[in-house]
């Protein structure tokens, strides 16, 4: 059994990036050629434990088909166990791969009810965590069944992730800067402290740069902030603080209206109007800061990339990433919209590591574990 991580983007039931299942060919397709069967699990969206069509797993069924060469039956959880008890199954079906449906259809999934863990381990008779990007959640189908079964190991792309993120966290070459951005800024604003400690520089632009620039005093017009973490910000203003802001912001009163954008300081927000990127000013003081990098992790983009007029500071420190690559940096984009970013600048290839998983990747960074590897076998782990 192998649990996997198909989170992936859909426009109208269309899987818009693939990568997350390409990831997961290495350990599928070498589970295969040892003779093994693999039996799939992941999540889809978050369908909050009821069947939702538009978040099946369906829409990657002709994806893996393509890329493993051989039919994929998807399989809702009762009729996985029966097809695991049954004695006499299809010659078809024997070269087929099972994936379950969605596991957040199922209630007890996101809470690691340890029920359901039990009736996905009867499923298998090893498990394989291969999904990096879910390994900071203590779900059944994670952490719960890992606790289960014996052997329980990290497949390839875990591996891969795990080694890079490791090497940022031993002994990165100075200078080491550290990128945030996007809109989640829960996640992300609490780790602030630990990786200013870990890092020489760390620039913070996007949505998560406004809960910044409140706590500094300055009105953000109609700007996404996080009001709830004003005061955690404001604690990292201190004088002194490797701590790098926007100084200007590309400005508009909405997504839509491009047309009426334009470029402001940061104290000078208007009402009914929402920062949507950095300026230029920041594209290019945040560029020369990353070209200056030795070592590079970048969690989050710089404002709404997926429009095309508000992607310029995105696309500028993707360029700079894939520069400091070149020059020998070892530069690492932490999953999620940022690695989303860098693949539509094409630059994907051109920086050292992509991570699969955002959250997971900036926890790992912070703690140096994840609740989905405690369980692992410790030689795999």
């Amino acid at each position: 059994m192998i649990r996997v991580d198909y989170n992936v983007p859909l426009d109208e039931g269309r899987v818009t990036d693939p990568s997350r299942v390409t990831a997961s060919l290495d350990s599928l397709k070498y589970i295969l050629e040892a003779g093994g069967r693999p039996v799939i699990l992941s999540h889809l969206g978050r369908p909050q434990a009821a069947v939702r069509p538009e978040m099946s797993l369906r829409v990657v069924v002709p994806l893996l088909e393509e890329g493993l060469g051989r039919p994929v039956r998807l399989l809702s959880l009762e009729e996985a166990e029966s097809a695991a008890s049954s004695e006499a199954e299809s010659s078809e079906s024997d070269e087929a791969v099972l994936l379950v449906e969605n596991t957040r259809f199922l209630e007890g999934e996101t809470r690691g009810d340890p029920d359901l863990a039990r009736r996905f381990a009867n499923l298998g008779d090893v498990f394989v965590n291969d999904a990096f990007g879910t390994l900071h959640r203590a779900h059944a189908s994670v952490a719960g069944v890992a606790e289960l079964m014996s052997p329980a190991v990290a497949g390839f792309l875990v591996e891969r992730e795990l080694r890079a993120l490791s090497a940022l966290r031993a002994e990165p070459e100075s200078p080491f800067v550290v990128v945030f951005g996007g809109a989640k800024i829960g996640d992300k604003i609490a780790l602030v402290d630990e990786l200013l400690e870990r890092s020489d520089r760390v620039l913070v632009g996007g949505a998560m740069a406004n809960t910044f620039l409140r706590a500094m005093g300055h009105s953000m017009g109609d700007s996404l902030v996080e009001e709830d973490s004003v005061e955690l910000a404001r604690s990292y203003l201190s004088e002194g603080s490797a701590l790098d802001l926007p100084t200007d912001l590309i400005v508009a009163p909405g997504p839509g209206r491009a047309d009426e954008a334009i470029v402001v300081p940061v104290d000078s927000v208007p009402d009914g109007m929402a920062a949507l990127d950095i300026g230029p000013e920041t594209q290019e003081s945040f560029s020369r800061r990353v070209l200056s990098a030795r070592t590079l992790f970048w969690n989050g983009p710089m404002g709404l990339f997926e429009s095309q007029p508000f992607a310029g500071g995105t696309i500028a420190l993707a360029r700079a990433a894939a520069e400091a690559t070149r020059a020998g940096a070892f530069t690492v984009v932490g999953g999620g919209d940022s690695a989303a970013a860098v693949r539509q600048a094409g630059l994907d290839t051109a920086v050292s590591h992509v991570s699969t998983g955002g959250g997971a990747a900036l926890e790992f960074l912070a703690q140096g574990t994840l609740p989905g590897l405690e369980s692992l076998d410790e030689a795999s782990a």
